[in-house]
């Protein structure tokens, strides 16, 4: 038989916002001391009245629970409780302190000033109009979000990303939720399709409604650009559709047809078949096409220069010899407005770019240099001793306007523009750089096609190179010095599908080290960057190792990784903790932006550590290379531990130090290009741990699947018509 128990809450040992489950310890009635209680609940504050349903059992590690079926929190109503309460952390710019000072001017009336007359709260010293707007803005969201939290879990849905669907729809979310719950599929990160039509469901829509295929569509076109493709084929959009819902294919095909008379979605043909695109992305690609064609033409800003001779005298000046591929790239990029250079490592695409830009600014050219990430940028500016930014603050983003400044109407104020590590831009940002190209100007791209393509959609290096209307040079030869790294060679072993050689002796830069069972090759991986490499080479094991991994999950994922390397290199003893999307994080972690956030001015990629943890704010601080960027507790999905980091995840970026483990748990993910990218990420040493059977693997297999891209044949067509 159940029992009826009520106190209040001393304090909350746990809470799972996903799931509600909760570990509370609270001063029940009629019961001495403290008594624990468990069950589900959206959200949990200490100091609030809790009521609950259930039955006493003997915990045999933790002696007597109380295990609730149904669990109620209200607002506290003694003295004691609202004190707890206000200075749990719940309400920003109110901790333990102003809670005391508050409760005893106000008393048992503290929370209905604080909800209907904030002003009050003036009385209080040391609270000033901006802190107490502060608490009235807190107030009134944590109320909203309360709400919304109990509807999500009304329908068993979790409730960790509440924060941000307020954030989102604001006042109005539960009302927009409910007439629509595919929209949190589309606006909400971390709410995929299956979690929204499970909401879905559960309120009440046809399961073979036109909204749900309409909504099936756009997640399937959103899920197919995540995997790269910018279009698709039209039946392969509508098979996508159907094996997510099994909807019958008429509605499906009536969805479709709906979505491209809104207009979101585009048909076009492409290759001779029917393609269906985004619009944006459509928008995107077709006019890169264009503006690139456009760009190609007219003169050259160094037309009327000798610069066959100035070339020689910098070649003069420099010391350099070059090979007649290197110096052919030179004399290109004096007359060609768009110049393509691609090679792999030590072939001197930055001694090119460096002779290039020597060139330009000899003639009293501006040149502007950027690159897709901020490490790139900086390892670009390192290299030929010149300013470089990344390609979102060279196209000046202003949150104000939700664009960049930069555009046709306001471009960039050069005469030639060089981007690098170009494989790993896609087909947005590529776009919106181009068109802010002034006419005038010539663009120089550089990176290596032979590494992953970019992680947003398209494949714009290489299908320039196919679409064979823009000049390009390969480089292929190795520079002498940079013969003499093992790194370098190992790299250029596995472009040629030959299993790399390590260094042969200690004071060498890349090392394959063997290792089968899988928890082997994680506390080997572990004791190199704790132990082995800080002594032998001088490394920081925070700053200048990197692990990378093939993949995010498995016991050799970086989501593992990151759990164990934190504890080592980060533990626990003397720092403040918070858990937030099922990532803990200290304050001195090492951790990763995964995605732009443009009002923050952070973009996907860029590396920090975290400076403070603010729990009575709720508010979270990194350090990204001296810009301090603060996050609400709501917003933690945005980042992630990056001690370890996957392959992908490391494009553009080049570490001291990189640690790889590749296992036959990779399989899946285990190709050449992948390896490739991994060895190039590091600059002094490279060590490989794992099982050869993987690594032989690895560079014996072709990435064969290619992504829908129609850039190709923009370029083409535009350029006959």
């Amino acid at each position: 038989m159940n029992e009826i128990v009520s106190g209040v809450i001393e304090r909350v040992t746990f809470h799972n916002p996903e799931n509600g489950f909760a570990v509370l310890k609270v001063h029940v009635r009629g019961k001495i001391g403290l008594v624990t209680v468990i069950g589900n609940l959206p959200s949990v504050n200490a100091g609030e009245f809790l009521e609950g349903e259930g039955t006493w059992i003997q915990d045999r590690d933790h002696g007597p629970q109380f295990k609730a079926a149904a669990l109620r929190c209200s607002p506290p109503h003694s003295l004691a409780g609202i004190e707890k309460y206000l200075g749990s952390g719940l309400i920003k710019g109110i901790g333990p302190s102003y809670a005391q000072k508050i409760v005893t001017v106000f008393g048992l009336k503290t929370l209905q000033i604080i909800d209907e007359s904030p002003s009050f709260l003036k009385q209080i010293k040391g609270l000033g109009p901006k802190r107490i707007e502060l608490i009235r803005q807190s107030w009134k969201e944590n109320k909203t979000i309360r709400d919304i939290m109990v509807f999500l879990q009304s329908y068993g849905i979790g409730t960790a990303r509440a924060f941000r669907i307020f954030k989102t729809y604001g006042q109005d979310a539960v009302t927009l939720i409910r007439e629509n719950p595919y929209r949190l599929a589309k606006d909400i990160r971390g709410v995929g399709f299956q979690t929204a039509d499970e909401l879905a469901q559960k309120i009440g829509i046809n399961p073979h409604g036109l909204e749900r295929a309409r909504a099936a569509i756009y997640y399937s076109l959103e899920r197919l650009a995540n995997e790269g493709h910018v279009g698709v084929p039209e039946e392969e959009l509508i098979d996508h559709a159907i094996q997510l819902t099994t909807i019958p294919i008429a509605i499906i095909q009536e969805a479709l047809a709906s979505e491209v008379e809104s207009g979101v979605v585009i048909i076009d043909s492409v290759y001779g078949s029917k393609w269906a695109f985004a619009k944006a992305l459509y928008t995107a690609e077709k006019n890169l096409a264009a503006n690139l064609l456009k760009l190609a033409t007219g003169a050259h800003p160094l037309h009327s220069k000798n610069c066959d001779s100035e070339i020689k005298n910098i070649l003069a000046k420099s010391g350099l010899e070059l090979d007649e591929q290197q110096l052919q790239a030179v004399q290109m990029a004096s007359a060609k407005k768009i110049l393509i250079l691609t090679g792999g490592p030590g072939v001197g695409k930055t001694t090119i770019i460096r002779l290039i830009l020597d060139l330009f600014e000899k003639f009293g050219k501006t040149c502007v240099l950027c690159a897709p990430t901020g490490r790139a940028a900086r390892r670009i500016a390192e290299s030929t001793g010149r300013e470089a930014k990344t390609i979102h603050r060279t196209l000046e983003f202003d949150a104000s306007i939700g664009g960049f400044r930069r555009d046709p109407s306001q471009p960039l104020e050069a005469n030639l523009v060089v981007v690098d590590e170009t494989s790993m831009v896609d087909t947005v940002l590529m776009h919106h750089l181009v068109r802010a190209v002034p006419a005038h100007a010539c663009l120089l791209l550089v990176g290596d096609v032979d590494q992953l393509p970019s992680v947003g959609p398209g494949r714009i290096l290489s299908d320039m190179i196919d679409s064979r209307m823009f000049s390009t040079v390969r480089l292929t030869k190795i520079f002498r010095q940079a013969g003499r790294s093992f790194i370098v060679r190992a790299a250029h072993s596995v472009l040629h599908g030959e299993f790399p050689d390590s260094a042969p002796n200690a004071e060498g830069d890349f090392f394959f080290i063997e290792s089968e069972a899988p928890l082997q090759v994680s506390e080997k991986v572990l004791a190199m960057v704790h132990d082995r490499i800080p002594k032998k080479f001088n490394f920081d094991p925070m700053k200048d190792i990197q692990v990378l991994t093939p993949m995010n999950r498995t016991e050799l994922g970086a989501g593992e990784f990151n759990r164990k390397m934190q504890d080592l290199l980060n533990p626990l003893a003397g720092r403040i903790e918070i858990e937030r999307f099922g990532t803990k994080f200290r304050n001195c972690d090492k951790v990763i932006q995964m995605q732009n956030n443009y009002q923050k001015e952070v973009f996907n990629g860029d590396v920090g550590f975290i400076k403070e943890i603010n729990e009575s704010e709720k508010e979270l601080t990194v350090d990204f290379e001296g810009r301090l960027v603060v996050y609400d507790f709501g917003e933690l999905d945005e980042i992630s531990l990056a001690y370890a980091l996957t392959i992908h995840k490391s494009q553009g970026s080049e570490y001291p130090a990189v640690v790889l483990p590749i296992h036959t748990q990779h399989y899946m993910m285990l190709q050449r290009n992948l390896l490739y990218t991994g060895i190039t990420r590091g600059k002094k040493l490279v060590i490989v741990v794992g099982t050869k059977k993987a690594l032989e693997i690895a560079i014996s297999r072709q990435d064969h699947r290619k992504r829908h891209t129609a850039l190709v044949q923009w370029l083409t067509v535009n350029y006959r018509s």
